[in-house]
């Protein structure tokens, strides 16, 4: 247990200048908050810090899939970016040592029927809440790439472009993206004609072809425009 002197601090500030420790610490640069004149307040070094992101927010097909990673400083992980700006084998490798190296990770999801439930912005934080549930190990904080927080047990930080900035959110990034991948490649073998595994259930103008021609298919949102519009013109499902 490692001690911090302080006076009065109010938990939201405790947490905020413990999570500026947990990455600094995974940035190389650890701090140390030095109070020498206020009573001892103890400060444990194992303040956990997730980092979450979500995968498949725009696609007309699947689910939407989120990660939650909690690093481990001991064993920083060189090259994390946004999934969206590494080439897929990079993400792939990536994914092998977040896996093997974080302290803990978990993927949640919300399939396309509950999507068209609760719309897709809930079903993103619906997905969120499910993965951090799964982690093996409770975070003390989270860090959320977006504008939105999910509601969680612990405290949480929305931050824009955090999967650019934040290695915890860019792991999460990571393992969101190429989980749902992995899932659209099976749904391109159940449903060949959609081109799943080229598109990934992105609206391409092959895509939407493809539902104009054969109608959505059971993993279809049906509350996103081109689906809908597919299903208006009376077009069989497949």
């Amino acid at each position: 247990m490692r001690f911090a002197a302080q006076i009065g601090r109010p938990p939201a500030l405790e947490t905020l200048l413990m999570a500026m420790h947990y990455r600094a610490t995974l940035a190389g640069y650890p701090l140390s908050f030095p109070l020498p004149c206020f009573p001892l307040f103890p400060m444990t070094d194992a303040f956990l810090i997730a980092g979450i992101d979500e995968a498949g927010r725009g696609p007309l097909a699947g689910p939407v899939m989120a990660a939650a990673v909690i690093l481990d400083p001991a064993r920083p992980i060189a090259g994390l970016a946004d999934s969206k700006i590494l080439s897929a084998t990079r993400r792939e490798q990536l994914a092998v040592e977040i896996r093997a190296q974080a302290l803990a990770w978990a993927l949640g999801r919300a399939e396309a029927a509950e999507i068209d439930q609760i719309n897709i912005l809930q079903a993103t934080l619906l997905a969120m809440q499910r993965a951090v549930a799964t982690l093996g190990i409770a975070p003390d904080h989270a860090l959320v790439d977006g504008n939105r927080c999910p509601t969680l047990a612990c405290s949480c930080q929305a931050i824009i472009k955090g999967d650019v900035t934040e290695p915890a959110i860019s792991a999460a990034s990571i393992l969101a993206k190429t989980a749902r991948d992995a899932e659209l490649r099976q749904l391109d073998a159940r449903y060949p004609q959609y081109g799943f595994a080229r598109h990934k259930g992105y609206p391409t103008a092959a895509h939407r072809e493809a539902l104009r021609r054969y109608g959505p298919c059971p993993e279809h949102r049906r509350s996103f425009a081109p689906v809908a519009a597919a299903l208006q013109s009376g077009v069989r499902e497949e």
